[in-house]
């Protein structure tokens, strides 16, 4: 049902060279771009994929407050590696990889961060 999300971002390039690393980490490459506006990520243009954008209007652009990106991954290592990275490249933490609720070994398992804009996403994936 979702074709892409966007983030807004400040500095474009900051942005850019981030993402670009953390899809790196999992096989992502830029599926489109338009000079100084936007980029895009995708593994495919019939899946959905992530953008970051200088706001349309120019205003400055702010992280959405109850706002979050959701990226899937097929296993908990994945997850764990993912979160780790976006870390290593200047994320902030928002909840350590781990089961939802922390008693659950099973389900729902995610890491929440917020990237150089101060957007929040998760990496995700659910265990039988």
């Amino acid at each position: 049902m979702i074709g892409y999300v966007t983030l807004g971002t400040n500095d474009l390039p900051r942005a850019t060279a981030y993402y670009d690393e953390l899809f790196k980490s999992i096989g992502v490459g830029r599926s489109m771009e338009e000079e100084n506006y936007f980029v895009a990520w995708s593994p495919g243009m019939e899946v959905a994929g992530m953008a970051v954008t200088i706001p349309f209007n120019k205003e400055p652009a702010t992280a959405g407050n109850g706002t979050m990106v959701a990226v899937y991954l097929d296993a908990p290592e994945k997850v764990d590696a993912f979160y780790q990275k976006a870390l290593e490249l200047g994320g902030t933490d928002e909840g350590k990889p781990g089961f939802r609720p922390e008693t659950a070994d099973k389900g729902f398992y995610a890491g929440y961060f917020r990237d150089l804009d101060g957007n929040k996403l998760n990496a995700f994936c659910m265990v039988e």
